[in-house]
Formats: structure tokens, C-alpha cells, sequence
């Protein structure tokens, strides 16, 4: 299969900007997107040769059909991002935080802080995004929680009650999410139907989280989800999204699914001791 590709007149489109500052800039912001263009090709390439290899074909037999060395095969195979990446997404990620009023002011100004538990699965997914070359900021959502969904490269933490707005996406996921009643808010599998309280609420350092790729309200695309019902959920969810993804990006690439996590920790030091998946991982479809 043959595909021919238009590539268009970037640079001659440029010299036509009159203002050298303009022109300048506008090539600046052009380089960034070719180069963008071009990872993403060399990832295309790579997945490729990994599938081949890895399903049975000898490296010197693909590197005949390229008509390249053997050795350059390894080198390729090296090239460009790692396929995984796009399991978060093509550009910055933005890692947007629930926020919650700071208790105990004596003035009047407003103050809003982010856990402990939340700051630290922040830095988690920044490092394993970084692994991947990708950079990540954070952003902390006061009260009541409008955290925009609509835009690429975006993962949410915290759970419902701090960012309400994420119980109505929720509910696009026909197997896992959260609920709340009279004792407090808890998740459930409604393909099984079973309930998952936390046990942190009985005083056992023990809690559940939830992950999902969610679409987001306009249509357009999706996002990443990592919450627990309690603090310590959320940094365990984020632990073992950051020390799995790419075994999910093999079996999922970037289709909507959701998993549910049982998160120990220490009850002194508040550090995840083990996390291990609660329920399957559903697939939800689409991309």
C-alpha cells in the first residue's frame, strides 16, 4: 500500500511574512508542530517494527523490506517516542487538581489547598510523563470544582466531591464509578453489583480508586481520570497508573476504559504499601 502525502509549503508560506519579529515568531511556533508531526511518525514507525519483531519476523528480513542494515533496525526501533506516550496524549499535560477551603483561617481571605496525598500522585504521573518526554504542570481547581474538560492532554484527580461536576461524566461509564448515600460516597461495579466502601472509614489503612478514560462533554476526545474515595485512593490510583501504562496502552491503546484499585498504606507515614486491581478492566469503547 502506497500513500502520498502533501506536504505543504511551510517554509515558503513564511518568507511571505513581511515582519521580520512575526516571521520569527510564526516559524518558532512552526518547528514546534513539524517536530510534534514527526515524533509522532517515528512512534508510528517504532509500534510498527515492534509489532513485527516481537509477532515473529526476523529484524534482517524487515530490514530488507526497508531496504536498510539490520543494525539500523535497532536504531529505528530506538528512535522517537516511545509509543506509549500517546496514552496521555501529544503535548503538555495538564494534571488538574480539586482543591478544598483551608480550615482554621481567622481572616477573611479566601484559601484553598490540595492534600498531601494529591500533590504527591501529581508529581507520580509528571515523573512517568516525563519518562515519556512529555512535561506536565498542574492545576489547582478551587471551589465548587468547574474544572474544564473540554481540551487535549488532560488528566483529572480527586474524587466527586471535590470536583462534583465529574459525577455527570461519570455516568458514560456503564460498568464502574462512584456513589453516594446517607454514610458517604463509595464506589461500585454495576456490572457485578457490588459495593466498595472504603475501609479507611473503620479505621483500616486501606482504601479503593478508581481509573477511567472518560469523553469528554463536547465530544471531542477524552481524558484520564484518577480518584479514590479518600485521599490515599487517588495517590495509589496514580502509583499504578504510572507503573502500568504501557501494558495498558498494548492492550487499550487509547480506548475508554476503567479500572477500580484496592490501595493499602502505611498508617503513619500515609505511603502506598501495595495497590492490586478490585475489578477487571472494562473496555468501554471508542477512543
Amino acid at each position: 500500500m502506497t500513500i502520498n502525502f502533501e506536504v505543504p509549503q511551510v517554509a515558503r508560506a513564511l518568507r511571505e511574512i513581511k515582519d521580520p519579529l512575526e516571521r520569527t515568531k510564526a516559524a518558532h511556533k512552526a518547528v514546534d508542530q513539524l517536530n510534534d508531526e514527526i515524533n509522532k511518525v517515528y512512534a508510528v514507525r517504532r509500534e510498527g517494527l515492534d509489532e513485527l519483531i516481537n509477532g515473529g519476523m526476523r529484524a534482517i528480513d524487515v530490514a530488507d523490506v526497508l531496504g536498510v542494515s539490520r543494525s539500523r533496525i535497532s536504531q529505528l526501533r530506538a528512535q522517537g517516542a516511545k509509543p506509549e506516550r500517546a496514552f496521555f496524549g501529544t503535548g503538555t499535560l495538564t494534571i488538574a487538581i480539586g482543591t478544598k477551603p483551608e480550615q482554621g483561617r481567622t481572616d477573611t481571605a479566601s484559601k484553598y489547598v490540595v492534600s498531601t496525598e494529591a500533590m504527591n500522585a501529581f508529581h507520580v504521573l509528571a515523573d512517568a510523563a516525563s519518562a515519556l518526554g512529555l512535561d506536565a504542570v498542574n492545576e489547582e481547581v478551587p471551589p465548587p470544582g468547574l474544572v474544564n474538560l473540554n481540551r487535549p492532554n488532560l488528566v483529572v484527580l480527586t474524587a466527586p466531591r471535590v470536583l462534583p461536576f465529574l459525577e455527570q461524566v461519570l455516568a458514560a461509564d456503564s460498568h464502574l464509578g462512584f456513589k453516594e448515600d446517607s454514610t458517604g460516597w463509595y464506589l461500585v461495579d454495576k456490572t457485578i453489583g457490588v459495593e466498595y466502601r472504603s475501609p479507611s472509614d473503620k479505621g483500616i489503612s486501606q482504601d479503593y480508586g478508581y481509573i477511567g478514560r472518560l469523553p469528554r462533554p463536547d465530544g471531542n476526545g477524552t481524558f484520564l481520570y484518577a480518584a479514590g474515595i479518600h485521599s490515599e485512593g487517588t495517590l495509589g490510583a496514580a502509583e499504578w497508573l504510572s507503573e502500568n501504562v504501557g501494558k495498558l496502552y498494548r492492550e487499550l491503546k487509547t480506548k475508554r476504559f476503567s479500572v477500580l484499585l484496592s490501595v493499602n498504606y502505611d498508617e503513619k507515614t500515609r505511603k502506598i504499601t501495595t495497590v492490586e486491581p478490585l475489578s477487571q478492566v472494562y473496555e468501554q469503547g471508542g477512543a
